[in-house]
């Protein structure tokens, strides 16, 4: 049976890509939550495809949502300093001012929201080809809870 990919799923917390191999396989990649990057992990993709029922898999659906549940788990589960960070700290106040408001974002916010998280994601996959090309780091993630 052959797949159209890439797929995008959600694995628990974690966001799931699933891609075709130039022999004809699939490979896949998964969000590590403690360092912000995707890392090759195939183990996965048998269960993701096949699910029909499973409450901690949700998917597959397309880029644009596979994008924000990635900025949201990065929001969630890393720290650290950059612009990155602080695009991160204006998405969190945009969300916090409706809650005290007791409010929904506006569309206007939502749209600004998606923007920044299209952002982030260019941003994290900037510095993830840096990085494999040697170059040095230009910002640190630390997880937000470091395990006991």
């Amino acid at each position: 049976m052959a797949f159209q990919t890439p797929m995008f799923y959600k694995y628990y917390s974690q966001t799931y890509r699933i891609d075709s191999t130039p022999e004809g396989g699939l490979k896949g990649t998964i969000l590590n939550l403690r360092t912000g990057f995707f890392e090759e992990d195939s183990s996965h993709i048998r269960e993701l495809i096949w699910s029909t029922t499973e409450s901690n898999i949700r998917g597959p659906f397309g880029e644009e949502k596979f994008i924000r549940e990635t900025e949201v788990e990065r929001n969630q589960y890393l720290t650290g300093d950059g612009p990155i960070f602080a695009l991160y700290e204006t998405i969190n106040g945009i969300d916090n001012a409706a809650f005290r408001e007791g409010r929904n974002r506006t569309a206007q916010e939502t749209a600004l929201v998606h923007a920044l998280q299209k952002r982030t994601f260019k941003m994290w996959e900037d510095e993830a080809a840096r990085r494999a090309a040697g170059q040095a780091p230009t910002f640190e993630a630390k997880p937000r809870y470091p395990r006991q």
